[in-house]
């Protein structure tokens, strides 16, 4: 019994025929499709984005502190955005 199905899609790409002849040549050697090695390099640029991709929770360490005044109140504050916001 499979519990998960991968969904497959078709993609028609436009190559140079030069290009797709070596392409095809190195497929050949490395014993792989044309559509593995396209959904490898695809895979691999997606991982190496969220790589660079700071975290969110790192970025929030490093953001300088708000200095707010003992007193300050939070929901009047907030109430008062939405009045303004929504001009009430």
């Amino acid at each position: 019994m499979r519990i998960f199905e991968i969904m497959k899609a078709r993609v028609n790409l436009t190559i140079e025929q030069d290009l797709l002849a070596k392409i095809k040549e190195y497929a050949n050697k490395e014993g792989k499709s044309i559509s593995e090695l396209v959904e490898r390099f695809f895979e691999q640029m997606i991982k190496k984005k969220k790589e660079n991709e700071p975290d969110l929770f790192e970025l929030m360490k490093n953001l300088p502190p708000i200095e707010l005044p003992e007193n300050f109140d939070y929901k009047e504050e907030y109430y008062k955005a939405k009045m303004k916001k929504y001009g009430f």
